[in-house]
């Protein structure tokens, strides 16, 4: 299985990098992990309505760019599906099981996802009711993956 992250802009703090490389690392022994880093649009601090959804579409067009039309993409966003760990890694398994060999996990920048990339996502995923900062809710997605791998060969993590 191979497990992409495709997401607007890059790790500035070096303790985020650190702690998505630590996971990044943990997960090789389970699956091809890669991480996709597009640009993120620089924007003012206050937009338009419109102007946002310009934002959007301009790191949509980037992020599709960067999907394999072949892999199956699951899209972050606060009104996706919510899983506990153990359902999660159930999930992964049957999709897995299902012949999917690449998945890319999909999140956007601060404004959020494009129509369009969430057209595209196969499905999506809320990590929490809560709004998480893209670097934030990369490490979350990382870590909740590594979980994942550890539950389904029933090996010891901390809970």
């Amino acid at each position: 299985m191979t497990i992409r992250i495709c997401c607007v802009g890059k790790l500035k703090e070096s303790y985020f990098e650190a702690a998505c490389a630590e996971f990044v690392k943990r997960l090789s022994r389970f699956a091809s992990v890669k991480i996709c880093e597009v640009a993120d649009e620089k924007a003012p601090e206050s937009l338009s309505a419109a102007e946002e959804e310009q934002v959007k579409a301009r790191e949509g067009e980037r992020l599709l760019a960067a999907i394999d039309p072949k892999d199956t993409v699951i899209a972050l966003t606060i009104g996706g599906k919510r899983y506990s760990s153990e359902a999660f890694a159930a999930h992964l398994e049957a999709l897995e099981t299902r012949g999917v060999r690449s998945i890319d996990f999909v999140i956007g920048g601060s404004l959020g996802l494009s129509p369009a990339v969430l057209k595209r996502a196969d499905e999506t995923l809320s990590l929490s009711d809560m709004t998480l900062p893209h670097r934030i809710a990369r490490l979350v997605l990382l870590e909740q993956v590594y979980r994942a791998y550890k539950i389904r060969r029933s090996e010891p993590y901390h809970k």
